[in-house]
C-alpha cells in the first residue's frame, strides 16, 4: 500500500510528463479502486485494529486527569454532591430535582466517552452492542429505579422523551447547525441506513399502538390482562428484531451503513487516521462501573424528588419526565450530533440520534417491560393514545425529512419547532388517571 501511494505521488509531482507507460496507468487505476474496495478498507481496519491494540500507559493520575478534567462540561460534577445537601439539610425537592439534573449530565457525557474508549479494543460488533447498552446507560437507570418504585408512568413517559428528544431536538440541532455552516449547498448523508432504522422506529410505534387502542376501545378479551399479555409479547418480539438489526447493521449488511460523498456513493469519511485510544481498557471498564454507581446514586434522588419538584415548580409531571428528564439524558448525544454536522460527518450525526431513538424504542422500552415483569410491576406498551399519537407523528415527519438523503437548515429548523410544539402539548397535558399502580 505504500508503494502505490507513494507511485501515485511521483506520478503527479511530474506534471510536464504527458503520457505514461501502461504500467504506470494500472498503478494509478489500482490506487484509485483500492479507495474504496473491501481489500483496502479490511487492511485500513486492521492497521487501526494494531494502533488500537497498544494499551497507553498513563498511570493513575493520567487517568483521572483525562476522565475528569478533560471535558469542560465537567464543571457540573459538583451540583451532585450538593443536592445531596440539600436533601440532608433542606427536604427541599425542588432544588434536589434541579442539582441532580445538572448533575447528572457531565456523567452522562463521561459514560459515552468511556464507552467509545473502550469499543477501540472490543472490535465493531462487541462496541456495537456496549454503545446500545451504555449510549443509553442514563435512561435504563432511572427507568430501573423508578420501577422498583412503581412510578410505571415516569418510566414510559421518560423513555418516550427521549425518543422525541432524539428525533427532533437532536437531529433538528444538528441539521440545523449543520447547515448554517454549509449553507451553500445541501449536505448528504446515508438514505439507504436512514430509512432502515425509519422502519423499525415504525415498527416501535406499532407495538406501542396496539395495546394503547386495545386498552381506549375496551375490546379486550380479558379486562386488564390481555393488554399486559400483548405488551409482553409484543416486547419480546421487538428484541428479537432489534438483536437481528444487530446482526444486520454489525455483520451481513455493514456495507449499507458506510459514509457516502457528496455524490451518493460510499466513502471512508467516518474513519479517522489519527483516533487512537487516549485510556486503555481496564482503565475505561474501572471508570465505566465508577460512573455508572454514581448515576444510579444520583438517579434515586432525582426520582424520589420528582413528585415534590412538580408541585413546587408548578410543572406537569409528564412534563417533567417527557421534555426535562430526556434532555439530562441526551446531554452528550445532544453535543456531539451537532459537532459531527458542524464538520459536515452528517451519517455519524444520524447514527447517534436516529441509532439512538432505535436502541430506546427497540430494546429499551421492551427491557423495562420484562424487567417489570420479573420485579411483579405493571410496566406494558400501553403509553395511552395521546402520547403514542404524538410518537407516531413524529416519526412520520422525521421519516418524510429522510427520505431524500439530504439536509439543510430549514429542514432543521422545521424539527426544533415540531420538537417546542412537542413541549408545549406536554405543558398543558393533564396524565389521565390510571390507578396507583402507574404511579400517577
Amino acid at each position: 500500500m505504500a508503494q502505490l501511494r507513494d507511485k501515485s505521488q511521483m506520478v503527479v509531482s511530474i506534471p510536464h510528463i504527458e503520457m505514461s507507460t501502461l504500467d504506470d496507468r494500472s498503478g494509478i487505476e489500482f490506487e484509485d479502486e483500492s479507495l474504496v474496495s473491501p481489500a483496502a478498507v479490511s487492511l485500513k481496519a486492521h492497521d487501526l485494529d494494531s494502533r488500537a491494540m497498544e494499551q497507553p500507559k498513563n498511570g493513575l493520575l493520567g487517568s483521572i486527569s483525562i476522565v475528569i478534567f478533560q471535558s469542560k462540561l465537567n464543571v457540573l460534577l459538583i451540583f451532585g454532591p450538593i443536592a445531596l445537601l440539600v436533601h440532608d439539610l433542606t427536604q427541599h425537592n425542588g432544588w434536589v430535582f434541579f442539582f441532580s439534573l445538572l448533575g447528572i449530565i457531565p456523567l452522562a457525557e463521561r459514560l459515552g466517552y468511556a464507552t467509545e474508549q473502550l469499543a477501540f479494543f472490543t472490535g465493531p460488533t462487541v462496541g456495537g452492542l456496549l454503545n446500545a447498552t451504555f449510549g443509553n446507560a442514563t435512561e435504563m437507570i432511572i427507568s430501573i429505579y423508578a420501577l422498583k418504585h412503581g412510578m410505571v408512568r415516569v418510566v414510559q413517559q421518560s423513555l418516550l422523551g427521549s425518543i422525541l428528544s432524539n428525533m427532533l431536538l437532536v437531529l433538528g440541532g444538528a441539521f440545523f447547525c449543520g447547515g448554517i455552516v454549509h449553507y451553500k449547498k445541501d449536505q448528504v448523508f446515508n438514505k439507504s441506513a436512514a430509512m432502515v432504522n425509519s422502519g423499525l422506529l415504525l415498527m416501535a410505534v406499532m407495538g406501542l399502538l396496539f395495546p394503547a387502542v386495545l386498552h381506549s376501545t375496551h375490546t379486550e378479551l380479558h379486562f386488564g390482562e390481555s393488554e399486559m399479555a400483548l405488551s409482553r409479547i409484543s416486547s419480546c418480539i421487538m428484541l428479537v428484531a432489534y438483536a437481528c438489526n444487530l446482526v444486520f447493521q454489525l455483520k451481513s449488511h455493514k456495507n449499507l451503513y458506510a459514509p457516502v460523498d457528496e455524490g451518493g456513493s460510499p466513502s471512508e469519511g467516518g474513519i479517522d487516521d489519527d483516533e487512537v485510544p487516549e485510556i486503555s481498557s481496564v482503565e475505561a471498564l474501572i471508570w465505566l462501573s465508577i460512573l455508572t454507581v454514581w448515576v444510579s446514586f444520583l438517579s434515586g434522588y432525582l426520582v424520589d424528588a420528582i413528585e415534590g419538584a412538580s408541585e413546587s415548580l408548578e410543572m406537569p409531571i409528564a412534563f417533567i419526565s417527557v421534555i426535562l428528564l430526556p434532555i439530562v439524558g441526551n446531554a452528550a448525544e445532544h453535543t456531539s450530533a451537532i459537532m459531527f454536522a458542524m464538520k459536515d460527518k452528517l451519517d455519524i450525526s444520524l447514527g447517534v440520534a436516529i441509532g439512538s431513538s432505535t436502541q430506546i424504542s427497540m430494546f429499551v422500552i421492551p427491557f423495562c417491560v420484562v424487567i417489570g415483569w420479573c420485579m411483579g410491576q405493571p410496566m406494558d406498551l400501553n403509553f395511552q393514545i395521546f402520547e403514542t399519537a404524538t410518537l407516531f407523528m413524529t416519526v412520520l415527519v422525521v421519516a418524510f425529512m429522510l427520505q431524500e438523503g439530504t439536509s439543510n437548515y430549514f429542514k432543521g429548523l422545521m424539527l426544533l419547532l415540531c420538537y417546542f410544539i412537542v413541549s408545549a402539548s406536554f405543558f398543558f397535558h393533564v396524565d389521565p388517571a390510571l390507578g396507583p399502580s402507574h404511579g400517577s
